[in-house]
């Protein structure tokens, strides 16, 4: 006997002979004369039957958006799980499923897992690893399952604390729709035709900036000439439920319009999954419990703790960890009392009594006194300061501290050669190549006063950098000649160290000398709101909170994170605790976090206000080496010996950048000092005269081999064969049947080079006839020129 891993619903395999009825109590179900294929085994599974059932008609509906359409279907595939979708726009399909237990986990938060996997099939490739198949995951799976995660989770019900996993499949995709957008609308469909409880449909569409013209879900074409990237998640009644967005330099107008033109077409969306669902006519399940605190035991812990919380956050004289330690101690004894009184309550029951009252007070603090608990008012920023040039070894350094926050900021040049290459089916899904520019945020554990493993990257530091990332991206010059890593450590944190990574990293850059456009700076916007009690999804009152605390973020209702310059908008994040925003409050944060962010500038400004106009003497350099194609062979080696050794004994990096152009980066000027001397050593004999087509040279015999002789025409020159065949108009078999020997000089014609190999053209037999001939003269002359990126080979003359 088993269970189902489900359910939990126990399982039985029978093996019945196909004469003999059987009966069987319980819910399992009941069996007479089953025919020959019982006899093989059947197993019951009811549970699974009646999901199978309800999802056995396809169902469809479509939306316009613009000039594309967006088709929503259900009841076809993957018919096991609670609820299941395939959205499709063009020839790109993205199926959705989403599953939830049935009994409540022991987790203390709602268990919510989504994963996003792109499918090298999809995009009509197959892995090129060595097992051929998909492995790991990739950043871009990664932050599109957090752009859905973000998305869904503030509308399930408050103590839902079921297991919940919501996947995202790609099945086919086009090149040209993307389908991160469609994994978010196919999950509020998954959701929405499922018992699953769940407060939505939402709707989610991206808004592209064209020549001054808004587009609705753009085509990858378009998106490579949009200046705006913005993804929006509406809820109902033109509510913001989610945001994400990149800009370059969107002015506040257009930003603004734009979420408001999103917002009304993720309203068509939420009409079509909700008739979807009405078609679908599935009842959401009633779960045995939903953890909340019990309203006896919240009152008994609000008379023993209440004013001893509010003592503590009313002081400002507490920092972040002085505040924890003093609540923690509050706590202890408060959870204590109630144990006492009430010995029968759960654990969570104790500890979420004590929470509930901790966050009321903390609240309530903000929205009737207007205060904030390290004392400043609503709209004032921490305490800012900036340094530059930290550590001169490096190429660009810089320490932001905002308050408790504080996020060291290093700048590394490498070669072009180091940029990002990503895999062929990320390549393929959403066009990104490569890139020239990268930030990577950490996150130790000693930032918060803690202990954990050091073990890689994970999802919450992959997020926050690639926001950073986008925060200063804008401002990077498309032509720099180095591959750039910023590196944003948080060595204190206390609020928003993603946006104080992307102030930290304009500076770092600064400093060293990347001509940034403009600076970037980067705040956190907080929300504390009041529901209407008669309608909850409504907001009775507000107030918004500029450059948030930890303990802000954590008791308030949105996390909302913009960045820019003086000039717009590069980056914004937007997380939502609650079912929805209005749009108001959405403009407004948006207002406040503009005002924040020019103060802020004004502060860094002080510290570095444009970038160096040189760059560090030890940084790295990058000069051209033209090489006539003539000279490549030399100059390259067998087999890119050459090249090799080279990179080998002084640490460059050469690449190819055309077919007479090498490019040389050099982590420092002393290794291009050495590189250039390398350079020199192994062409210092391949120099080369301006010969003349068809005149006749003398050269000395160097070398004699079986099929010709080795032959110079002037001392510095590379020997070139001359070949048996044109050293007389005998045929000869070795070069002594002639009486040649080393050291002779003999009279040869020049017929140019091959165009193939660049190999020069020489021949005596031609002169072997009467005709009166001028021998040419030469002298020694360079003709392989080492120089800067905007240096040309010399022309010999």
């Amino acid at each position: 006997m088993a269970a189902c891993r489900r359910c939990g619903t126990e399982m039985v395999r029978l093996f019945i002979h196909p004469k003999f009825p059987i009966s069987l109590n319980g819910n399992m179900m009941h069996v007479l004369r089953l025919g020959s294929k019982a006899a093989q085994g059947h197993v019951v599974r009811g549970c699974h039957q009646s999901v199978w059932s309800s999802h056995t008609t396809v169902k469809k509906v479509g939306v316009d958006l613009g000039e594309r359409k967006l088709e929503i279907s259900t009841g076809k595939l993957a018919r096991f799980a609670d609820g299941s979708a395939v959205v499709q726009v063009g020839d790109t399909s993205v199926m959705v499923t989403a599953v939830s237990k049935t009994k409540p986990t022991s987790s203390q938060f709602m268990p919510l897992v989504v994963d996003y996997r792109q499918k090298a099939a999809a995009a009509g490739r197959i892995p090129t690893n060595y097992l051929r198949r998909e492995l790991g995951t990739t950043d871009n799976e990664i932050l599109t399952s957090r752009l859905i995660d973000r998305s869904i989770r503030p509308l399930f019900p408050a103590g839902y604390f079921y297991d919940t996993q919501v996947l995202c499949n790609l099945l086919a995709v086009d090149g040209v729709n993307d389908p991160d957008v469609l994994a978010i609308n196919g999950a509020s469909a998954a959701l929405a035709v499922s018992d699953i409880p769940w407060n939505g449909p939402i709707g989610a569409v991206r808004m592209g900036l064209v020549d001054g013209e808004f587009l609705v879900n753009p085509t990858r074409k378009e998106m490579s000439s949009s200046t705006l990237n913005l993804v929006v998640v509406g809820g109902p009644h033109s509510q913001v439920v989610m945001m994400e967005a990149a800009g370059e330099n969107v002015l506040q107008q257009d930003f603004c319009h734009a979420v408001k033109l999103g917002v009304k077409h993720t309203q068509q969306i939420i009409l079509a999954i909700q008739q979807l669902a009405k078609e679908c006519s599935v009842s959401k399940r009633t779960p045995q419990k939903l953890f909340a605190a019990v309203a006896e035991i919240v009152e008994y812990a609000k008379q023993l703790a209440s004013e001893k919380i509010y003592a503590v956050f009313t002081d400002s004289s507490h920092d972040k960890i002085s505040r924890d330690e003093a609540i923690k101690k509050i706590r202890l004894e408060t959870e204590e009392l109630i144990r006492e009184k009430f010995p029968d309550a759960d654990p969570y029951e104790v500890m979420e009594s004590f929470n509930t009252v901790s966050k009321q007070t903390f609240r309530n603090i903000t929205l009737n006194e207007y205060r904030r608990c390290d004392g400043r008012d609503l709209t004032s920023l921490r305490n800012i300061s900036c340094e530059v040039d930290i550590f001169k070894p490096l190429h660009g350094s810089a320490l932001f501290q905002r308050g408790q926050t504080q996020v060291l900021c290093t700048v590394t040049f490498d070669s072009l050669e180091s940029n990002i290459k990503t895999d062929i089916i990320t390549t393929a899904v959403s066009g990104v190549k490569d890139k020239n520019f990268m930030l990577h945020y950490e996150f130790p554990p000693y930032a918060t006063n803690e202990i954990g493993k050091m073990s890689g990257m994970n999802r919450r530091e992959l997020g926050h950098g690639a926001l950073a990332e986008k925060s200063l991206k804008p401002v990077i010059p498309k032509d720099f000649p180095f591959t750039i890593r910023v590196t944003s450590e948080v060595l204190e944190s206390n609020g928003s160290s993603s946006m104080a990574s992307a102030c930290g990293g304009s500076l770092a850059l600064m400093d060293a000398g990347v001509p940034i456009s403009s600076a970037v700076a980067g705040v956190a916007i907080g929300l504390i709101s009041k529901p209407n009690p008669e309608n909850p999804s409504e907001i009775q009152d507000y107030k918004l909170l500029t450059d948030i605390l930890g303990i802000e973020d954590y008791n308030g209702d949105m996390d909302f994170k913009m960045a820019g310059t003086n000039k717009g908008i590069t980056a914004l994040q937007a997380d939502v605790k609650i079912p929805g925003l209005p749009l108001k409050i959405v403009m407004e944060a948006i207002q406040q976090a503009t005002v924040a962010k020019k103060e802020i500038l004004g502060i860094m400004n002080k510290a570095i206000a444009k970038p160096r106009l040189n760059r560090k003497e030890n940084g790295p350099v990058v000069e051209t080496v033209c090489v006539p194609i003539s000279k490549r062979a030399r100059f390259v080696g067998p087999g890119g010996y050459n090249l090799r050794k080279l990179q080998a004994e002084t640490g460059v990096t050469i690449s190819q950048v055309d077919e007479e152009t090498f490019s040389i980066f050099a982590p420092t000027p002393n290794a291009m000092y050495e590189a250039q001397e390398f350079i020199s050593e192994i062409c210092k004999d391949d120099q080369e005269q301006q010969l003349e087509f068809g005149a006749v040279y003398t050269a000395t015999i160097t070398e004699i081999r079986d099929i010709g002789v080795m032959v110079k025409l002037y001392p510095n020159m590379s020997a070139v064969l001359l070949h048996n065949s044109q050293l007389d108009h005998k045929r000869i078999k070795h070069p002594s049947a002639i009486g040649l020997e080393v050291g002779q000089q003999i009279q040869v014609k020049y017929f140019g080079r091959d165009p193939t190999d660049g190999r020069m053209r020489l021949s005596r037999k031609v002169l072997q006839s009467p005709a009166a001939t001028i021998v040419k003269t030469l002298s020694d002359k360079f003709s392989i020129a080492v120089g800067t990126s905007n240096s040309q080979a010399s022309n010999a003359s």
